[in-house]
């Protein structure tokens, strides 16, 4: 398995095949990937290489890094791995087996006065109106 490295501080225009060109000066590339936005599809400006040793990997970032591409200075070190990141929002709480309750986490949206029948069931948002005498 080879060795994973970041590459920062990369210009905007560059692509995957300028990026695997850079590195194949300094050992076999087994895959070189510019990082993009996945809506406009534009580079964040960062990469990953992944060398076919540990050796070449060493020998890469002590000859890139610092050095300068287009005007930018890059940023060459070994990648370490992905953080795990919690899903949109976190945890929002809640509970309760019962159908008609729980409680639990509130948002924007569920929260508010509410309008509720004899059995204690939402069924619909209070307004309040404002009637001058």
């Amino acid at each position: 398995m080879g060795s994973k490295i970041y590459v920062g501080g990369l210009p905007y225009a560059t692509t995957d095949g300028q990026l695997q060109e850079i590195f194949s000066a300094h050992g076999t590339v087994e895959s070189a990937r510019v990082i993009t936005d996945k809506f406009t599809g534009r580079s964040r400006g960062f990469g990953f290489v992944e060398m076919s040793s540990n050796e070449e990997a060493q020998k890469a970032i002590q000859a890139l890094n610092g050095t300068d591409l287009d005007g930018r200075s890059l940023t060459v070190n070994e990648a370490r791995p992905q953080e795990k990141r919690s899903g949109f929002g976190g945890d929002r709480g809640g509970g309760g087996g019962e159908r008609r309750g729980g409680g639990g986490g509130r948002n924007r949206w569920s929260s508010g006065p509410w309008l509720l029948n004899k059995t204690g069931r939402r069924v619909g948002a209070l307004r309040f109106v404002f009637c001058p005498s």
